[in-house]
């Protein structure tokens, strides 16, 4: 029983996308306490599901989140698509039309596989989880060419999260990471989101007016609003080169008295100390000092985890 009315719920959030707890305990006669901690189940299983309060609250499940696929083979989605469109020819039933296009929307996506457009291929996302971060990007992308407004839960660098609605202009690629160029809503002013710190995105079904912007208001130079910026220089080894020259730029290595030496300015998070050390000894930060201090600790801090103490 519990399993099936979590099961139920998914079909709900998936259909509606957001509901309150009030409303899933009426309608599948449980208490709210009870929804709370199916949906923390349903949270720990891997379902990005999401609770908010005030203006924009209730419960609610991102737009980017799609059943697996294989959940319907293509004969049970060809006739559950065949069905709902003859009814919807008697019944002219809005919710039912909206149901059609998501399932038809769904099947698309999953042709596409991780395509943005017909001539670009997408895998931007971690090792693992780059179907979903595809889904979150064909989402924005849409919502960009669509100007559709964007509810979005935003986590900074410091794991402070954020409710805000978002107007997407643009879509930016820079340094392996993609971001969204958007005007935000709560600091009533045009930022640079991180795509990959969106944990839940929704279609709010509003749509916007493109904001004048020039090319000179992105700041392509930048570092989101959450993080800051650090100028780096680097050591480097005949072995070390190739890394430098492709994770820096050809144009950031140069030669000074016999040596190869590169310099950067490099976004100050939490990536950028595995990102030195991925290198391997042959590249070493020289500045600033407090950079090379905190690879120094990484690096003493990993070696100790791998050290076998002497067996007796």
């Amino acid at each position: 029983m519990k399993y099936e009315i979590m099961i139920k719920m998914l079909f709900t959030l998936l259909r509606r996308r957001k509901v309150t707890a009030n409303e899933l305990a009426a309608e599948y006669d449980i208490s709210p306490r009870s929804v709370y901690r199916y949906i923390d189940e349903m949270t720990i299983a891997g379902v990005p599901i999401d609770v908010a309060r005030g203006q924009y609250g209730g419960i609610y499940i991102s737009d980017a989140y799609k059943l697996p696929k294989g959940f319907l083979t293509r004969e049970e989605y060809e006739r559950a698509v065949n069905a709902m469109q003859a009814m919807e020819s008697e019944l002219n039933d809005p919710v039912l039309q909206s149901a059609i296009r998501k399932m038809t929307s769904q099947h698309k996506s999953e042709r596409r596989d991780d395509a943005v457009s017909g001539n670009i291929l997408v895998d931007s996302g971690a090792w693992g989880s780059s179907e979903r971060f595809s889904e979150r990007l064909t989402l924005i992308e849409r919502a960009v060419n669509e100007r559709e407004a964007l509810e979005i839960d935003y986590v900074s660098r410091e794991g402070e999260k954020t409710h805000r609605v978002i107007l997407p202009h643009l879509l930016v690629y820079k340094q392996n990471i993609w971001y969204v160029f958007a005007f935000c809503r709560m600091r009533n002013e045009f930022r640079l989101f991180k795509i990959g710190r969106m944990r839940t995105i929704l279609n709010t079904g509003e749509t916007f007016e493109r904001l004048p912007f020039t090319r000179e208001d992105i700041p392509l130079s930048f570092w989101t609003d959450d993080e800051t910026c650090v100028n780096a220089r680097f050591a480097l080894s005949e072995e070390s080169i190739p890394f430098a020259e492709e994770w820096l730029g050809v144009e950031a290595v140069y030669e000074k008295d016999g040596r190869k030496y590169a310099e950067a300015t490099l976004p100050d998070d939490d990536s950028l100390v595995g990102k030195i050390l991925s290198a391997g000894p042959g590249f070493t930060v020289l500045a600033p000092v407090g950079l090379a201090a905190r690879v120094q600790k990484a690096a003493e801090t990993i070696a100790a985890a791998y050290h076998t103490p002497a067996t007796k």
